[in-house]
């Protein structure tokens, strides 16, 4: 495959079009998405030896994360958090290498993280985008990779030819820099609320006799469900409808109540669950029994 355009007004002193910190498993498979596609890549680690395969397909890896951030216009760092990436980026000399060049930074983390990074790399005269990887690593460098960025429109559009090499869908979603940050949050928050609520119900189904791959299958059919509803969901909380004519909560309470009692007759802990109901049951005190659940979004939300 040939090489993506790199960005712009690369200096001939550059050896590679991109680089990449943090070969976890997802700077890994970042990495060698970047390889398939052409280009020419530097890699660094913070621990050694993570970079041997990766070097054998054609990376460079770098001594040091100055001497990474130096061989490329654009940085592309993927860690487990900001308190990690704040340690190798706004070392020196690292953020002397990285001054006048592009930082994408992948590691989630919060949006006022991600703001505060943005403040260092402008103080520093590095150009950054914040982003966030929203699919597993097996998705990486094929069509159903999902990528979110924000920050600057114009950086974006240097970087997008680069960043494109990923594969999937790569949304830029305005130049707050907080902002795809915000939409990992939010995103995440449903990932994790959801799969605690499976952990629960295979619980509950092994306690009652059914065995998880029984369940599956119909867990699969309520799933399919819930695309329609979030969007139902969305336009009555945007809207201020809390439409709860097909789902009052004074329905949903009641279901909230058997699966508790059910569950903690077989000594298992419901506590996330009764959190949900206690918050359907104040909506329903403050004479809201009649709406949907968008109503309760409104209710939690509220400062």
């Amino acid at each position: 495959m040939s090489a993506v355009p790199a960005i712009p007004s690369t200096p001939s002193s550059q050896s590679s079009d991109v680089t990449v910190i943090g070969l976890g498993p997802m700077g890994r498979a970042l990495a060698a998405a970047f390889l398939n596609a052409g280009l020419r890549v530097t890699i660094w680690n913070r621990t050694a030896g993570r970079d041997a395969d990766l070097v054998t397909q054609g990376a460079t890896g770098a001594a040091t994360a100055a001497e990474a951030a130096a061989a490329s216009p654009l940085t592309v760092v993927s860690l487990v958090n900001y308190d990690a990436s704040d340690a190798v980026l706004r070392a020196e000399p690292v953020a002397t290498a990285l001054k006048n060049r592009a930082l994408v930074n992948l590691t989630a983390d919060t949006p006022d993280r991600a703001r505060s990074t943005a403040d260092w790399a402008t103080a520093h005269g590095i150009r950054y985008l914040d982003g966030a990887v929203m699919t597993p690593t097996t998705t990486i460098g094929t069509p159903h990779g999902v990528f979110i960025v924000s920050g600057p429109a114009d950086l974006h559009a240097e970087a997008r030819p680069v960043l494109a090499a990923l594969g999937g869908t790569l949304t830029h979603l305005g130049e707050d820099i907080g902002r795809a940050a915000a939409y990992d949050m939010a995103l995440l928050d449903i990932f994790w609320t959801a799969t605690s609520g499976y952990a629960h119900a295979m619980a509950l189904a092994k306690a009652e006799g059914i065995t998880a791959r029984e369940l599956a299958p119909f867990a699969r059919g309520i799933g399919a469900i819930l695309p329609d509803h979030f969007a139902e969901l969305a336009d009555d909380f945007d809207d201020g409808t809390h439409s709860g004519t097909i789902n009052p909560i004074t329905s949903a309470v009641s279901s909230m109540a058997h699966i508790v009692h059910a569950a903690e007759s077989h000594g298992i802990d419901s506590s996330v669950l009764r959190t949900a109901e206690g918050q359907v049951r104040r909506a329903i005190a403050l004479g809201h029994g009649e709406d949907g659940p968008s109503r309760i979004a409104e209710l939690i939300g509220r400062h």
